[in-house]
């Protein structure tokens, strides 16, 4: 008969490294969070990434005795895919910002100071977030429009009509908008 997960979450408690019992809870918890890591994260090598990084956290959590109810395992796991993701989607955004004030102090140096950066980065931050990760994977990571392709899951000639219009919109948005600040 198969153990419970609580019935593996103790043995891996009580004994702080049974092999068997470790390896039984991440092959039944790894599927759930890797399921949520798509579902929360839209990308599959994020989602793997996630899930390792989830049951590791789980099994140190067990082994250090700091899971107070083994026999709600499962709500342990599904906590820590929450606090994890979330924690990557925080620092993912805090890039992005850097990045795109980056790119704002990047173009302002390249038109010599005549617009000011707050009116820059306000408009960016005005843009959808893929346009404003288009304008950052070309102008501050330097990428072209073949790799971005690929790393957007686009193809090279979307990227360019998309970073058109990217541009497009930012230069209306500087243009109709002078009072624009983040």
């Amino acid at each position: 008969m198969d153990a419970t997960d609580g019935e593996l979450a103790r043995r891996v408690a009580a004994q702080g490294g049974d092999q068997a019992a470790e390896s039984a809870l991440c092959a039944r918890f790894a599927p759930r969070a890797f399921l949520y890591g798509i579902k929360h994260l839209r990308d599959e090598a994020a989602a793997q990434d996630l899930a390792q990084e989830v049951l590791l956290t789980v099994l140190a959590a067990l082994r250090e005795g700091r899971v107070q109810e083994p026999d709600r395992i499962a709500s342990f796991v599904l906590g820590t895919c929450r606090l994890v993701a979330t924690g990557w989607q925080r620092r993912e955004r805090r890039r992005q910002e850097l990045s795109l004030r980056m790119v704002v102090e990047t173009t302002v140096e390249q038109v010599h100071g005549e617009l000011p950066p707050d009116r820059l980065y306000g408009c960016l931050g005005r843009l959808p977030p893929r346009e404003q990760r288009l304008l950052i994977m070309t102008f501050h990571e330097d990428r072209s429009a073949d790799e971005i392709a690929v790393a957007l899951g686009l193809g090279a000639g979307n990227v360019r009509v998309l970073r058109h219009r990217a541009l497009a919109r930012l230069r209306q948005c500087v243009d109709l908008h002078p009072e624009v600040t983040p």
